[in-house]
This record gives C-alpha cells, structure tokens and sequence, in this order.
C-alpha cells in the first residue's frame, strides 16, 4: 500500500546580511509541533534549504518529486515590518544580489519557457487565519527577486496548493511580559507558529481535495 501524500514546510539557510535565518528556526518548530505530527505523523517533512540557486534544483526539486500534497515555504524579509503572504512568483530574477555562494542567477528568466508569473490559489484564506489569530500580516504581491522568488516559482509549478510566508526579521528588542502583546510587526515565534499550525492543517485539507478531485473521487 503507497504511503499518503506528505506535507512539506521548507525554510532557508543563512545568507549574506542574515546570519542567523529566523524561517529556520520556524520551520523547525513547525515540524516539532505535536498538533501536526498527531495530524501528519511521518508525512510531515521539513526541509532548510540553503540560500543558493543551486539548490532548487538539489534540494528543493527531490523534496517536490516526493509529490507532497501541500507545501508551505518560509522566508525572512529584512525590511519587513509584518508577515508578509505571498500572492505569487514572478518570472524574474536580480543579476545584483548574489546568493550564499557569492553567486547571482545564471540568467534573468528563471524559466525561459514559463509564464510571466504563478499565483497561489490558497494565499487569501491563509491570510485571513493568520489575522484571524491576531497577527499583523498583509497580502504581497512581489516576492522580491531573490531566492524567496526563485523557489516560490519553482513550486507553484507543482499541481498541489503552495504558499509562501515572509517573516520580518527577529526583533532585537526584550521579549514582552506575560500578558504583554509583542511590538508591532515583530510577533512571538511561539504565536507565529500557533498560526502557521492552522495554516498547514488548512493547506492539508485543501491537498487532500485536490487529490480528490485528481482521482475523481468524492
């Protein structure tokens, strides 16, 4: 008997400016959360992948070709001030911003042959649970040109439902009391990963109803 679909959570490596990646540390929280591995079990996969183009196709490709049944990617925007869910992934890349090997993309189109831009078809509802759980988070429609792109596009090839989150950068200010709400685009990891719990299980469900209909099952 094939084993189900998998889940995977992927999250990034160091990179030039962020020694210390933030969406690696989440991702990995995510993949020890006991709600999720009641619900997933062994089909739950965490990757970090390294802050490279070559590893989309070392690293992120074979996690794909593994046919998850969602994926949910995690990045950090420096700049960012709150969560930041990504409407889509442009055909696009910067030749000024080298990756973690001191290397830029090889070229300007990620794919030569592909579209202009793929969009998620679950970033809305994603949204509305992270406010739903008090977090300051906003719709994005630029991924930047970065990996964070790069890697989006890569995996909104793949037919299951694909979302990718930037969190602001760690903030350097004291933790908050308990009781206290956290400084502004700057949540408690712990409430991050609170609401990217239900935002995997939502992205569970709508996997499985794609595998559904794929089958042409009810």
């Amino acid at each position: 008997m094939n084993a189900p679909p998998g889940l995977l959570i992927t999250g990034f490596g160091p990179f030039p400016g962020m020694p210390r990646n933030p969406s690696a540390a989440l991702a990995r929280r995510l993949g020890g959360s006991v709600r999720l591995r009641l619900a997933l079990g062994r089909c739950l996969r965490v990757r970090v992948l390294d802050t490279t183009y070559a590893a989309i196709e070392t690293q992120l490709a074979p996690a794909l070709a593994e046919r998850p049944a969602a994926v949910l990617m995690l990045g950090v925007a420096s700049r960012a001030e709150r969560i930041r869910v990504e409407a889509r992934a442009c055909n696009r890349a910067s030749r000024f911003h080298p990756d973690a090997s001191g290397r830029p993309s090889a070229r300007l189109a990620l794919d030569p042959h592909g579209p202009a831009a793929r969009r998620s078809r679950v970033a809305g509802r994603a949204l509305a649970i992270l406010r739903r759980h008090g977090l300051a988070a906003g719709p994005s429609r630029d991924a930047g040109r970065y990996l964070c792109n790069a890697s989006y596009f890569r995996a909104l090839a793949e037919p299951c439902p694909v979302l990718f989150v930037h969190i602001p950068p760690v903030s350097r200010t004291k933790r908050p009391r308990d009781g206290a709400r956290p400084a502004r685009g700057h949540p408690d990891p712990a409430a991050q990963a609170l609401a990217l719990v239900e935002v995997t299980l939502f992205l569970r469900a709508q996997g499985r109803s794609v595998s559904r209909a794929a089958a042409g099952t009810g």
